[in-house]
């Protein structure tokens, strides 16, 4: 079963599932960020039910893309079945509720700090009416754009990669015991990736009352593609692979169905979420006092 998410912008869409996100009443002399996305959820070849879930906040206005830009999220839950499910769904939907609430310019870096803590005490609460042992979690990775910067928020091994001129950067570390170990010098990279704690988190949302949330912050170039998922895709496909899928791809929604279609082929054991992000423009801006001005 294959889900789609659609724009939901009142501007330019299609019912491809891509949308290119231009704010409305955008005065012509002004450079704004702008961005085309596309989403898509698949549960895979050998599970019946998808526990990822994703969303995005998009901004209706140009006044709205200053002040609150724009918001993706994603969510694999961990529990099993309806407790994996109803967790990525609770963490994903707080944080568009906190984004979209947000006072008008709060910096990206602490408001995501924020959303995650916010959405960590939901997920942890609603664990804890299922009862002490009902083992609610769910990993959590979001990317707030605005202006020319971008930040990323994560917690589990969810990840966001920042593909350049045909190059791929992982912009997260995942959270698992056998990445800490390799971390810590206790294992190799190649042994981290296939010893069978790769897959057990070393940190979660909901999982414990406080979770330590781990944020980056970058300038984005035109040109520049964002891509967030679960670890159904980078578990099946690698970097290189995601690169030349989207430097061929036609458009994002099609890139996105072929990620899809090759960690199908390559595993398809578990749930696999994509969100993909190209800035088209973007409005290059310093900062005086904590407050941005435009740069000639």
């Amino acid at each position: 079963m294959m889900r789609h998410f659609h724009n939901s912008l009142r501007t330019q869409t299609s019912p491809a599932g891509i949308g290119k996100m231009v704010p409305e009443a955008r005065p012509p002399e002004v450079s704004m960020l702008e961005v085309d996305f596309a989403q898509i959820s698949d549960c895979g070849r050998i599970r019946e039910q998808n526990e990822d879930y994703l969303g995005c906040v998009l901004p209706a206005t140009a006044g709205e893309a200053r002040t609150h830009g724009w918001l993706f999220a994603l969510a694999d839950g961990v529990g099993g079945h309806e407790q994996g499910e109803v967790a990525s769904h609770t963490a994903v939907e707080s944080m568009l509720a906190g984004f979209r609430g947000a006072p008008a310019g709060e910096p990206h870096a602490a408001l995501l700090v924020r959303l995650v803590q916010a959405a960590n005490t939901k997920v942890y609460e609603a664990g804890q009416s299922s009862g002490p042992r009902a083992g609610m979690a769910t990993t959590l990775v979001s990317c707030a754009l605005r202006f020319d910067r971008a930040v990323v928020a994560h917690v589990g091994d969810s990840r966001c990669y920042l593909f350049r001129g045909g190059h791929a950067a992982v912009l997260t570390r995942d959270h698992t015991v056998a990445n800490e170990q390799a971390r810590l010098g206790l294992l190799s990279a190649r042994e981290a990736a296939t010893v069978p704690t790769r897959h057990i988190l070393s940190r979660s949302v909901g999982n414990d009352l406080f979770v330590n949330v781990e944020t980056s912050e970058f300038q984005v170039l035109t040109g520049d593609t964002l891509l967030l998922c679960s670890d159904g895709l980078h578990g099946a496909v690698t970097s290189a692979e995601m690169s030349q899928t989207l430097s061929h791809a036609a458009d994002l929604n099609a890139a996105a169905k072929k990620l899809v279609a090759i960690a199908n082929q390559r595993d398809g054991g578990d749930n696999i979420s994509i969100q993909l992000i190209r800035v088209r423009g973007v409005e290059r801006v310093g900062m005086y006092r904590g407050r941005p001005y435009k740069l000639r």
